[in-house]
């Protein structure tokens, strides 16, 4: 999942059932990505670096963008990862994605891209300045830089008037920045600059309401981050039994006078100067 540290790093861990998790969770936030690299200018013709690429959801959205005379290179350290993303990837038609299996030091040399992308991966890197900083001399002058985090301090907020969904979302929290920068999404614009980036233009969205699918996102994500939060001797328990989690949930909002939430995703972006 991440470039510049081991995969057994990433908190949600590398199974089949988090990859699962990962896909169905990218079907949801797509239509926001979208949003937020189209704004960027992301289109037609161009050749995009992808950082982290993770099962390959990011890359093959960025190839409809950018159409068959475009490219995409997606870089992913994770070998059970490119795997199934080569395999999606085929079966979806796309003949305009490569993925490598590497550090993204080692793909800096060569034919200049024209786009820089990264979504929920800046937030795992040790050193996200110095990552930036490296993929820039691989970006053309002019060329954008287009990334995607989270930020939970909002979510947090909306949420205390629920206090079942506050109290998953807490756990959830405080296991994720136990290894990773759960509010990396509002970091970004001093990483930007720290990177020698001019300031990027920024935007925030939070999906709200009451549909089933939030009430599952959140044990999903509680089911794959299980082992970290019991590593961390954290009280799972104190959340009753997962196996009505998600009933009590899609419960307790729907008896609620206001809307659950998700988590809140902010897009930043900047033009190589």
């Amino acid at each position: 999942m991440t470039t510049n540290r081991p995969s057994a790093d990433y908190p949600l861990g590398n199974t089949d059932a988090e990859h699962e998790r990962l896909i169905r969770q990218a079907a949801r936030v797509a239509p926001i990505t979208e949003r937020f690299f189209r704004e960027a200018g992301i289109g037609l013709g161009q050749r995009v670096l992808d950082l982290g690429s993770g099962v390959g959801d990011v890359a093959m959205l960025v190839a409809r963008l950018v159409g068959p005379s475009g490219e995409v290179v997606a870089v992913e350290r994770d070998s059970t990862a490119v795997a199934k993303a080569r395999a999606r990837v085929t079966a979806a038609g796309f003949h305009n994605v490569k993925f490598k299996e590497s550090n993204v030091d080692e793909i800096l040399h060569g034919k200049a891209f024209d786009v820089a992308v990264g979504r929920f991966i800046l937030m795992y890197l040790p050193d996200p300045v110095a990552t930036l900083r490296s993929i820039s001399q691989a970006v053309r002058v002019g060329g954008v830089f287009v990334f995607q985090e989270p930020c939970w301090v909002p979510v947090l907020a909306h949420l205390r008037a629920l206090p079942l969904w506050f109290a998953t979302a807490s756990l959830i929290d405080k296991a994720m920045r136990a290894s990773a920068n759960h509010d990396m999404g509002t970091d970004l614009y001093q990483t930007f600059v720290d990177a020698g980036l001019p300031a990027p233009a920024m935007r925030m969205e939070l999906p709200m309401g009451k549909e089933p699918y939030l009430a599952r996102w959140y044990y999903d994500t509680l089911c794959s981050l299980r082992p970290q939060i019991e590593h961390l001797h954290m009280p799972i328990e104190s959340l009753g039994s997962l196996d009505t989690l998600v009933q009590r949930l899609q419960a307790e909002v729907a008896e609620s006078k206001t809307v659950a939430s998700w988590f809140a995703s902010v897009g930043a972006w900047c033009r190589k100067a």
